[in-house]
């Protein structure tokens, strides 16, 4: 796929940004409040008008605190869209369907005070399935990596292959999503898959990290270390035979300049 298509993937989440405006508790408000909403609200709250709240500067940095969650947020969307693209042209599938990995799941909560059974839909980002990839050349790679990474973590050879969680980073230290990280990566390894989490960015608490690896699930982040054991970008030049990290230096040029417009519209009330 030519650079232009790849680019447009990775940046047509991160252009959503430009239009977000803060709701600052108006949960009717799905388009967000704007800054002349806003000085009627904040300026209509006597405590916060006095103490001078209502301003636009005010307004700018809600907008610029909650914007970049939604940043972060889109790059990651970005990220998962660029890495199944790469797997889907390189892979080979016949099917689709089988660049992603969902499993259904049930859960019991307490509704009226009786228990009742909840499914839900769990969905990772990417798959490589052996037996449904046609490149030769991946197959085999994919295959050697695989047989080399479960001795580094101890772990047996998956039956089916590899299924992976996209992250554009990791700093989080919330427990319940590490818990449901690693839930994720128990049901991955019954239904024959190793587990790997894809950071693209160098970004993950090393708490984090060392708890995946216990738990035998894979980590590869966004290091230039030639290692594919530890580097995301190694690990996709050597397995699926294309350099993403080339891909981004090419585009950097083109992908600052957008990134910059969202940056600079967020940080302006």
């Amino acid at each position: 796929m030519p650079d232009s298509q790849y680019r447009e993937l990775f940046l047509s989440p991160i252009r959503t940004c430009k239009s977000y405006k803060p709701k600052f508790g108006q949960s009717n408000n799905s388009a967000g409040v704007s800054l002349d909403d806003f000085k009627s609200l904040y300026g209509a709250d006597p405590f916060y008008a006095w103490i001078g709240l209502d301003s636009d500067l005010m307004y700018a940095a809600h907008k610029a605190a909650g914007g970049m969650t939604s940043v972060y947020r889109q790059i990651g969307v970005g990220c998962e869209r660029l890495f199944q693209q790469i797997i889907l042209d390189n892979a080979q599938y016949n099917d689709a369907s089988f660049a992603g990995w969902s499993y259904e799941t049930t859960k019991t909560v307490i509704r009226n005070n009786k228990p009742k059974q909840v499914k839900r839909t769990l969905t990772l980002d990417g798959r490589l399935e052996f037996s449904e990839i046609n490149n030769n050349n991946v197959s085999s790679a994919l295959k050697k990596w695989v047989d080399s990474y479960c001795k580094k973590i101890d772990a047996n050879i998956p039956e089916n292959g590899v299924v992976f969680e996209v992250r554009q980073g990791y700093k989080s230290k919330d427990s319940k999503r590490q818990n449901a990280d690693i839930e994720n990566a128990s049901t991955a390894w019954a239904k024959g898959y190793l587990p790997v989490f894809a950071i693209f960015s160098g970004q993950i608490d090393v708490d984090n990290m060392n708890r995946y690896l216990n738990s035998r699930a894979g980590v590869l982040i966004g290091t230039s270390q030639n290692d594919s054991s530890i580097s995301l970008f190694s690990f996709i030049n050597e397995v699926l035979g294309y350099d993403l990290s080339a891909f981004f230096q090419r585009n950097s040029v083109e992908i600052k300049k957008e990134v910059n417009e969202v940056l600079e519209k967020l940080l302006r009330p």
